[in-house]
């Protein structure tokens, strides 16, 4: 144990010692003022970072906090006095639960079971539009092993339990250790939904822009009636490393209004850059996934050819790479003093929590060396990062989403009876099924409400309404599911700022020692 301490430390003592040298070695010249500084905002949050995450529910990841298991030789997590309580896994739940292997009350009964660090990779579950309303079944919540439940896509070795159990597995403080830590220093909702039952596509469109509706397609495999269902074929239109049936939003996003307002901003994808050019044609890795941008599927933010930006100082601004980066982007751009206003972060394969691609402790690598080392920019102290998920991957959630959007469509519709999700209204967009499943969200912030646990109402959308009231910039209308989005803002106190980091171990997610964290 021994030398595993001693290496820690030095690693985290390495790792400071970086994040201390890129603070003084930040150019003080060079560098074009970020037209943004100059733009107001309805709250002393001048830059946002948005670090989208893959496919955990909110009880996968936090059901039983602030409790955790605290076995020996994990990391151990103790709850500081007074820490609140969330909607989580009661007794009754983890012991009397409705699911059953074979969705009849009878054997096979299933209840959640714990996942610990030595379970961390996982196979995958099914998380589709219609499976996941089937899940829920009209609000009983009892048939998630039967139509969620792992399958297929297992990692090398990895079995999935009988039976679809696999979806009632869950982890606790002792695996996800970061995130419950950032959970105590700072805010978390236990009541943020995914904007609609489904899957990627759908979690990064309405993020940006609240509406799968508008495709140029009205119906194929995977859209219906004009409104993205599935993952496969959606993939952008305007994209050199994408081929088949793809698809090109008509809509609005985000960073449409965002260049209206003249307010920096990018996506930065950790697998987006181009590894070269066949013919003026991007070529790129192959674990570049081409629904973790949904910028791509609008003419109007699309980067077709991977190009980087043509400088560091244009980070942010409109050139050819038109707001679309690379990950490495967007730490050239934190260490030259030119971070865009509003920042989305994409992991690389493997660190995006995604079960199967990686793990829970990859990802936690991945957020911990990201958060510690904006926490030591100057930028710290206007600034709010928030994680989110972009669908629960068909995991259990004890939790009935309300059902603010109605849809009707035979083929695809199962949460209220067959052909069903509630009744469409007149003149509303079908296949738009919503609130989906419940989902984590942490705001880690000097304005964050510390070890607190917001339950307002809220979605993936309420991301989006931040983003356009705190800029001023307006809604994108159409019935975008940002006219509905609950606020945020309840996470927040803006009235006394804290400038306290809580720097982390990336291995561990233990809080560093105060007097490491001090160097």
């Amino acid at each position: 144990m021994g030398d595993k301490v001693e290496k820690r430390r030095a690693t985290i003592l390495i790792a400071l010692i970086f994040y201390a040298a890129s603070a003084l070695l930040r150019p003080t010249a060079g560098y074009a003022t970020p037209p943004n500084r100059n733009v107001a905002t309805a709250t002393p949050i001048q830059y946002l970072v948005v670090i989208f995450q893959e496919n955990n529910s909110f009880d996968h990841y936090f059901g039983t906090y602030p409790n955790a298991t605290n076995p020996r030789g994990e990391p151990p997590f103790v709850a500081a006095p007074g820490t609140p309580t969330v909607n989580g896994l009661t007794g009754v739940l983890l012991a009397s639960n409705p699911n059953f292997l074979n969705g009849a009350n009878g054997a096979g009964a299933v209840n959640p079971f714990r996942l610990d660090r030595s379970q961390a990779s996982t196979c995958d579950n099914t998380n589709h539009y219609k499976n996941e309303q089937q899940a829920y079944d009209a609000g009983l919540l009892d048939l998630f092993p039967l139509h969620t439940g792992a399958t297929n896509s297992c990692p090398p070795g990895v079995v999935a339990p009988a039976g679809g159990a696999l979806a009632m597995g869950y982890y606790d403080g002792n695996t996800v250790t970061a995130l419950w830590n950032y959970a105590q220093q700072y805010a978390m909702s236990d009541n943020f939904f995914g904007t609609e039952f489904g899957t990627t596509v759908m979690g990064h469109i309405n993020l940006i822009s609240g509406l799968t509706h508008q495709t140029n397609i009205i119906s194929n495999a995977d859209i219906a009636n004009g409104s993205i269902i599935a993952n496969i074929n959606p993939a952008p239109a305007l994209d050199d490393c994408t081929s088949g049936l793809t698809v090109a939003m008509t809509s609005k996003n985000v960073g449409d209004l965002l260049n209206a307002g003249e307010v920096t901003w990018g996506w930065f994808y950790g697998d987006f850059a181009a590894t070269g050019f066949v013919g003026g044609m991007a070529q790129c890795d192959a674990n570049y996934n081409p629904h973790y941008d949904p910028f791509m599927y609008y003419s109007s933010t699309a980067n077709p050819h991977h190009l980087p930006p043509s400088s560091v100082s244009m980070i942010g601004q409109t050139d050819q790479a038109n707001h679309q980066y690379a990950l490495t982007d967007f730490f050239n751009a934190l260490a030259a003093g030119n971070l865009p206003a509003v920042s989305f972060l994409k992991a690389s394969f493997g660190e995006t929590g995604h079960p199967s691609d990686g793990t829970p402790l990859q990802e936690q690598t991945f957020l911990v060396n990201t958060i510690n080392q904006i926490e030591q920019s100057p930028e710290w102290s206007k600034m709010a990062i928030i994680i989110a998920y972009d669908d629960s991957d068909g995991w259990y959630d004890h939790v009935m989403p309300p059902i603010v959007n109605q849809s009707e469509d035979p083929g695809q519709d199962a949460l209220t009876g067959p052909g069903s999700c509630g009744k469409l209204q007149p003149g509303a967009y079908n296949d738009r099924c919503g609130y989906g499943p419940r989902l984590a969200f942490l705001v880690i912030s000097p304005f964050a409400k510390s070890n607190y646990v917001d339950h307002a109402l809220n979605d993936q959308t309420s991301i989006l309404r931040f983003i356009e009231d705190n800029w001023g910039l307006g809604k994108i209308g159409d019935q975008s599911f940002d006219g509905l989005a609950g606020s945020i803002l309840g996470l927040f106190d803006f009235d006394h700022r804290s400038n306290k980091r809580l720097l982390l171990d990336p291995d561990s997610g233990e809080p560093v020692p105060p007097a490491q964290a001090s160097l």
